[in-house]
């Protein structure tokens, strides 16, 4: 049985000192190889199209072309579909991390996380799966698509969907993973897997990130939660 290769990263960061912190954590890893650095949103497009990696580490606000820009045009591309974008922010205000989803990004970390946490993130992404920092997540979605969602008709937006999907999809944008989404709804969690698959299908959500965007717009998560906020569970 061959080894399994290492995941590949690209690190997008327009400071040099953060590019060299990073690359000095994850190459400590057996399991994880940074295949390239970019100092600006035009040079991760090149760097992604050259190395292919599985993960692009991704600043938003870089010079020339920012982190939003660039996460659209490296998803955009053919040959790239694997190509997962991890946002790494500053501030937790950031107003620009939807927009990032918008553009393709499978989910986003602030850059005061831990060693553990940025390596956990990197690999749940790698695997296909969405990642949110749950300090964030429900009140950022919530701020910036409040204005949004008025100008959308949910029941249009949903009409696609069957009941037991629109279920399911409530549940996605609440945080919860497939076993206890099944728990919730009597499920197995494959079933709810496959439930996920088809809401995402239906909706042209390219992974779990936008499945909970699209939750918040049309109204099937509260903006207001009585509790703590949750990240999107894995598969």
């Amino acid at each position: 049985m061959s080894p399994v290769p290492p995941i590949g990263v690209l690190l997008a960061d327009d400071q040099v000192l953060v590019r060299s912190g990073f690359k000095v954590l994850l190459d400590a890893e057996d399991d994880i190889s940074v295949v390239g650095e970019a100092a600006n949103g035009a040079q991760a497009v090149e760097q992604a199209r050259r190395t292919r990696p599985d993960v692009v580490l991704m600043d938003i606000r870089m010079p020339e072309v920012d982190g939003i820009q660039a996460t659209g045009r490296i998803v955009g591309t053919r040959g790239l579909e694997h190509v997962r974008v991890l946002i790494l922010t500053t501030y937790d205000t950031d107003a620009y991390v939807f927009e990032a989803l918008q553009a393709g990004a499978s989910g986003f970390l602030l850059k005061d996380a831990g060693p553990a946490e940025l390596l956990h993130a990197i690999r749940v992404v790698a695997a296909g799966e969405a990642l949110l920092a749950p300090r964030i997540t429900r009140r950022l979605i919530a701020q910036f698509t409040a204005e949004r969602a008025a100008t959308m008709v949910a029941e249009d937006r949903l009409a696609v969907l069957t009941q037991r999907e629109r279920e399911v999809l409530a549940l996605v944008g609440q945080g919860l993973s497939n076993a206890e989404i099944g728990a919730e709804l009597f499920l197995s969690p494959a079933t709810a897997r496959t439930h996920v698959s088809h809401a995402m299908v239906k909706l042209g959500a390219r992974d779990r990130a936008q499945l909970v965007v699209i939750a918040y717009q049309t109204g099937l998560v509260s903006s207001r939660p009585s509790g703590p906020p949750r990240a999107p569970g894995p598969h």
